[in-house]
């Protein structure tokens, strides 16, 4: 229901119901009174309201209730008609301009960090994530596809990786830690793609990252860019030393 402030209101308005506003603070401040520690609780007046035919007054005080900084009672109270005396209609708690309230719910799947999920732990799948797709999406519509090919699409998965997922999964990692601008690639002798190491990952991702193989090195079957590299290059080697 529309509403508005009495004191914005103009002297001379005209009203088409012929109400006119009705003083009922006192009853709303019994009516918190009558609420469990309500007398106690309650601050000063605060603002009235009414509705656009002045039967409906909303009365906002100020509430004094631990944890609820900034909150205020909020009484309705209404006249059935211009001759009705007022009726409380209810009485509840809100927050006000400057109210101390609970931070924006963050669904449990958009809170999952890198790192949360432990030894035991079991994360819901969810089955709007765009990240996946049905696998019969991946495969093409090739009556001669080979076996192992079938099996790197995706077949018999119920989903497979989308292209949303590939994009987000692909500026993840070229932008981390084992992409090209990391500290470990700008100091490295020469580019994974180069290493006997480097072992290229299948699909569509194969031509920018690959998975290291190196026992010694810190990338060790991690994935890693082509153009990442650590000094554990299996190219990086010295020249025997000169003899005077």
């Amino acid at each position: 229901m529309a509403k508005k402030s009495l004191l914005k209101r103009a002297p001379k308005e005209k009203r088409s119901s012929g109400a006119h506003p009705f003083d009922a603070i006192d009853l709303a401040r019994n009516a918190i009174t009558d609420e469990p520690l309500g007398a106690s609780k309650i601050g000063k007046f605060v603002s009235v309201d009414f509705d656009d035919e002045d039967r409906v007054a909303t009365y906002l005080f100020e509430a004094k209730l631990a944890g609820y900084k900034g909150w205020r009672w909020c009484v309705t109270v209404a006249k059935v008609d211009a001759d009705s005396a007022p009726t409380i209609c209810d009485v509840v708690v809100l927050p006000g301009p400057d109210a101390l309230t609970a931070p924006e719910w963050i669904p449990y799947r958009d809170r999952i960090q890198p790192g949360d999920v432990g030894v035991g732990d079991i994360v819901p799948s969810s089955l709007d994530d765009t990240r996946l797709v049905a696998g019969a999406q991946a495969l093409p519509q090739d009556e001669d596809l080979d076996t192992a090919m079938a099996i790197e699409l995706g077949f018999g998965r119920a989903r497979v990786i989308s292209i949303e997922g590939r994009d987000q999964a692909a500026k993840r990692w070229y932008d981390g830690d084992r992409g090209p601008r990391s500290p470990m690639a700008e100091s490295a002798p020469k580019p994974c793609h180069s290493c006997g190491f480097f072992i290229q990952i299948a699909g569509s991702l194969r031509s920018t990252f690959g998975v290291c193989a190196n026992a010694i090195s810190p990338e060790d079957a991690r994935v890693v860019s082509v153009d990442h590299g650590c000094g554990a290059h299996s190219e990086a080697t010295f020249a025997a030393p000169g003899v005077n």
